[in-house]
């Protein structure tokens, strides 16, 4: 039921196939943790940089950053987080995301991943469902200020001496720590859990990190689907670090290898595709906080990056900046453009003016840790715009008929299902929506349309489910439609996704009013803007009287989708037309 194995390009063997993750078994994958694949290279290679801020002036060895991560390890001990422990991090890029990434890691707590753009009913869902122990959060992200949110949220804050944190409303929220050194009231500091730390007899560690095994769960990431409720996907070490593992080998990583990474590190593109790609191959991070062309060109510039991820309107921002020019890109040489439909032209601009002849393109989604699929750099430039590459090793895909769940032919459209080492374990506390997409076979089921060619390579066509991924971003519809149904004017309303040649797709509403209630598009997008993350937020609004139905009464949203990209298309041509 799995795709024929890859021709490699030019015909050569596959390094997949003769090469393997330090501490591989007999199966090809490695049995390491977080931690312990850590403190590999802070003893083999203790020198080298693991972590770079360019624009912090802020450079950590695999040492260094090792030894700050035992500290803060320690620190989260002391206070009373064990193995199994849920530990949010709110915030973007800052250098102490990764050190409590890593220190949960050895603690055997779950991180919990929360998206910088979320608003207070956001995190107040996240904070529920995900029974989070503590909360590690900066001062806020653009219009978003995330101490006045959790001060509104967890009164009690103030009213409680750190450590002694008792919430009504979260039962299981017991510490909050501000990731920096200025000080909030019922709050602790990075640097104060640190200080704890350094308190802490080694053996503390010791004992917390022998208790953890690599099937153990490390990262909860949270993604929409179409209950329009965030689901906790749960991922293992063996998960991450095998998939992070394949795709850095994919581009050919080595030790010497500098990635730049701009893509948020909550997403399973930073954490997985950035992070894991470089810590498998004992590379080093370069990091930009929050993406600024500007700024990332200046890190590829400054410390020679040979790698460089972004979606396609990361890239076109770079290369379209008007300072371009002033900035030497020639030392780049492989990367990732992910997150949406990879345009030939941008992809042609990438390697030509950027330098990145090996560029390649990854297909998966959080569930599978992410990496179902990959190109290889030195595939032809068609493969790599056209194609989302062939199956990771280890990893089985096949193409389904979405009724009877039957293999289907080469070239045939079908759902893409794959089964293997990257699967989650399942979604946090929602055994039946994990059995939905986890069958009795162990295949997971993506909802995604596509095809395999005989040469093993994949296509996506399409999707049998409603989410709408606008730049990377996955929007479930029934989340923004459940939001704006109990306002008294509306009396239906349906959320799709219309085509963007910036983001790939951006949300778009259909409103049927209540009779004699009239609304303006702004009301529309203001009450979502309120309430949900910007990105949420509906670009066009249209008023319509009646939805396409099918015979049984059920709307048809896929017709909805097609009128969009009309609609759409004559609000700009019209647009266009008034400037």
């Amino acid at each position: 039921m799995s795709a024929p194995p890859p021709t490699a390009p030019d015909g050569e063997l596959t390094a997949d196939a003769t090469a393997a993750p330090i501490g591989a078994g007999a199966d090809g994958f490695t049995t390491l943790t977080l931690g312990e694949q850590l403190e590999f290279w802070a003893r083999t290679t203790p020198d080298h940089e693991f972590l770079v801020y360019p624009d912090r002036t802020l450079r950590w060895t695999y040492a260094q950053f090792n030894e700050r991560v035992d500290r803060l390890a320690k620190g989260m001990l002391a206070i009373g987080l064990r193995k199994g422990d849920h530990v949010g991090i709110w915030a973007k890029n800052v250098p102490d995301w990764l050190v409590f990434q890593f220190a949960c890691a050895k603690t055997g707590a779950v991180l919990v991943t929360v998206n910088t753009a979320y608003k207070a009913e956001e995190l107040d869902y996240i904070l529920r469902q995900s029974d989070m122990k503590m909360l590690g959060l900066i001062d806020g992200f653009r219009d978003v200020n995330y101490i006045e949110i959790i001060n509104d949220l967890v009164p009690e804050l103030k009213q409680h001496p750190r450590g002694h944190l008792h919430s009504k409303t979260y039962p299981h929220l017991t510490h909050i720590c501000y990731v920096g050194q200025e000080k909030h009231r019922g709050m602790y500091t990075t640097a104060e859990l640190i200080l704890l730390g350094d308190h802490q007899p080694d053996a503390l560690l010791d004992a917390a990190r022998a208790a953890i095994d690599c099937h153990d769960i490390v990262n909860m990431q949270y993604t929409s689907g179409t209950t329009g409720f965030p689901k906790g996907v749960m991922l293992t070490h063996h998960n991450l670090l095998n998939n992070g593992w394949s795709i850095g080998h994919r581009q050919r990583f080595t030790a010497t290898d500098k990635l730049c990474l701009q893509v948020p590190l909550f997403h399973c593109f930073g954490v997985t595709l950035g992070v894991m790609a470089i810590l498998s191959h004992g590379a080093t991070l370069v990091c930009v906080e929050v993406f600024d062309p500007l700024l990332g060109l200046a890190a590829i510039h400054q410390e020679k990056c040979t790698v460089l991820y972004g979606v396609p309107t990361m890239f076109i921002a770079m290369y379209t900046h008007p300072m371009f020019g002033m900035f030497d890109m020639t030392s780049l040489r492989t990367g990732i453009m992910a997150g949406s439909v990879c345009p030939m032209e941008v992809m042609k601009r990438v390697i030509a003016d950027m330098h990145i002849r090996e560029i390649t393109s990854v297909y998966g989604l959080t569930e599978a840790s992410p990496g179902i699929t990959q190109t290889y750099g030195r595939d032809p430039i068609e493969l790599r715009v056209g194609t989302v590459g062939p199956a990771f090793p280890g990893v089985d895909v096949a193409i389904l008929d979405p009724v009877t769940r039957e293999p289907l032919a080469p070239n045939t459209e079908g759902e893409v299902c794959c089964r293997g080492y990257n699967v989650m374990k399942g979604y946090y506390k929602m055994p039946e929506q994990t059995a939905s997409v986890i069958d009795s076979d162990g295949w997971l089921h993506t909802g995604d349309l596509g095809t395999c060619d005989e040469n093993g390579y994949y296509r996506i066509t399409g999707r049998i489910k409603d989410i709408i991924i606008r730049g990377g971003e996955n929007i479930a519809p029934k989340e923004i439609e459940d939001l704006l149904l109990p306002l008294p004017e509306i009396q239906d309303v349906q959320i799709v996704g219309a085509p963007d040649d910036k983001y790939g797709e951006i949300p778009v509403a259909f409103i049927i009013l209540a009779r004699g209630q009239t609304l303006a598009e702004e009301d529309i997008r203001d009450h979502v803007r309120q309430h949900l993350a910007a990105y949420k937020v509906p670009k066009y609004v249209f008023f319509v009287s009646e939805y396409p139905l099918t015979a049984s009464g059920k709307i048809q949203k896929f017709k909805l989708r097609e009128q969009s990209q009309e609609l759409v298309d004559h609000r700009r041509t019209a647009g266009a037309a008034e400037n």
